[in-house]
């Protein structure tokens, strides 16, 4: 087995030993280059219990860390896996896509990919090289989601009574974190809540799933309109509420079905006329009984 090799297998096992002595003695854990250098290794070592699986949402910024320790004179690099790309080396940038860049603190061992406004086509592996002979390096797995914003709603308009209670549930799914803020907006004017009549209750219901609620009290026509559901950095989604007097509930009552108008059905004599021509029109029989009796109609006594 190489030397180097070797070395880093032997420094990884300590680091893990170094981290569990620190866990029981209740000391921290965030700095080994001291207690590294005293070992006197002759290479650097990853630290193992760095994370090596990142997940990030859409729009957002992903962090992928890299400790290394004992580092002494060799370069840290980031290589994308995919096609072989190298994005940085040290705090140097070798990619044109500016969202890339290294994160190096002063005087540390943690050397962090950020790619900021994360894009589904970055999800992938990434590898954290260091420049020894021979190479050393960690991979790092980015899973990018992509979250959906809904309204619970079997149809895109609702119909309410006037003075009645309206709520709209906006579903906020597959998201790392909640958005910072849900604004409600009614034909593209900001809905705000009284604390009384109009309300606006969001809540986190698991993990990945929030849920905005607009609260209405006694409908009024004026409350009639499109309403979306805008959480911040994620898409929208609207609905169109309809509040109606009992006049005009009536008259839905008569030709409404799901929320959408009812045709009335045509009368019962003009549907059989209207099957009986078609059937004359169609049948071969019809006709070649009907050209004989014109030709005889048409020829001389």
């Amino acid at each position: 087995m190489p030397p180097t090799l070797a070395t880093a297998i032997a420094t990884t096992l300590l680091t893990i030993g170094l981290h569990a002595a620190a866990a029981a003695a209740d000391q921290p854990t965030h700095d080994y280059s001291s207690l590294l250098e005293s070992l006197r290794l002759t290479g650097p070592v990853f630290d193992p219990l760095t994370p090596t699986n990142v997940t990030a949402q859409v729009g957002s910024h992903a962090f992928l860390h890299c400790t290394v320790h004992h580092l002494m004179d060799k370069s840290v690099s980031w290589v994308r896996n995919s096609d072989s790309h190298i994005i940085t080396v040290d705090r140097y940038t070798f990619i044109a896509d500016a969202r890339f860049q290294c994160l190096h603190p002063e005087d540390s061992d943690e050397w962090t990919l950020q790619i900021q406004y994360v894009r589904p086509r970055d999800a992938g592996l990434y590898e954290c090289q260091v420049s020894t002979e021979p190479k050393i390096w960690r991979t790092i797995r980015l899973s990018v989601v992509e979250p959906r914003v809904s309204i619970e709603s079997d149809s895109q308009d609702l119909f309410v009574n006037a003075g009645s209670t309206v709520e709209v549930r906006c579903v906020i799914a597959l998201t790392v974190s909640p958005p910072a803020h849900t604004f409600w907006y009614q034909d593209g004017g900001r809905v705000v809540p009284d604390g009384a009549r109009l309300r606006v209750l969001s809540q986190r219901s698991n993990d990945t799933t929030s849920v905005s609620t607009l609260h209405v009290e006694r409908a009024r026509l004026g409350d009639s309109g499109n309403y979306t559901c805008a959480p911040s950095s994620l898409p929208s989604a609207s609905v169109r509420l309809h509040v109606l007097n009992g006049e005009h509930h009536a008259a839905m009552q008569d030709g409404v079905s799901a929320g959408w108008p009812a045709r009335r059905s045509p009368p019962l004599w003009t549907l059989c006329l209207t099957l009986l021509l078609v059937l004359d029109a169609l049948s071969p029989a019809t006709r070649a009984v009907r050209q004989p009796a014109t030709d005889a109609a048409r020829s001389p006594a």
